[in-house]
């Protein structure tokens, strides 16, 4: 297994430097675990946290805790809320934002490939700077291909970040590659390469990421 995890990496990062050079922009660790629950055959209830480090790696600078749920209306559409707990360094301490927020996904086959296109709408409450709204719409591509007894398959999304105060602009967009795999019945991971692009102060920015996701399925 460590192999197949070796080269699982090294073929993330082959894909990411095809598809995009690295820039002068910072290296990135983030690391997810979910653990979603199955109530019934429709509603599902997750549990999320999340931790990111920054600076080329050396600095813890985010976190969060979700708690949601999704429910699936017909076969190609699935609807959910929840609420997000964010603490993210700013100016040298962890500061709050409190999350809620609504979703509706798409879900649908062409040619092989299984879509997903999930549209989130969030409402973003701070102690330190104004309230504002922001809209995500995420489009991801399964491709028609697994690999080895642990059903490794590729895929490509790619993320816009469009906020609300006062203006409406696009302020961020994440694109990512990389690979989803079961490592036992209840337990799947993913690891993928993200390049992150933000607006700040009129700039655009990139960070490159290397990322991991854990999920315990009940």
């Amino acid at each position: 297994m460590k192999k197949e995890i070796l080269f699982i990496i090294g073929l993330v990062m082959f894909l990411a430097t095809k598809i995009y050079a690295y820039d002068d922009g910072d290296f990135q660790v983030w690391n997810t675990d979910t653990e979603e629950l199955k109530i019934n055959k429709d509603l599902k209830l997750a549990l999320e946290e999340e931790f990111r480090w920054g600076d080329n790696a050396n600095e813890f600078y985010y976190q969060h805790y979700d708690v949601g749920f999704t429910y699936s209306l017909e076969k190609w559409l699935n609807t959910g809320g929840g609420y997000r707990h964010v603490y993210e360094l700013k100016k040298g301490k962890f500061k709050l934002e409190n999350e809620p927020y609504l979703t509706a996904t798409l879900l649908w086959d062409l040619e092989g490939l299984k879509f997903e296109d999930r549209s989130r709408l969030e409402y973003r409450h701070f102690d330190y700077q104004d309230d504002s709204w922001r809209y995500r719409n995420k489009i991801t591509a399964k491709l028609p291909c697994k690999f080895t007894k642990m059903d490794i398959q590729p895929y490509l999304s790619d993320e816009i970040f469009i906020s609300f105060n006062g203006i409406s602009e696009m302020n961020q967009n994440r694109f990512s590659s990389g690979f989803a795999m079961n490592l036992t019945k209840n337990l799947k991971a993913e690891i993928y390469y993200m390049l992150q692009t933000t607006k700040s102060s009129g700039h655009w920015l990139d960070a490159n990421i290397l990322g991991t996701k854990l999920k315990f399925t009940f």
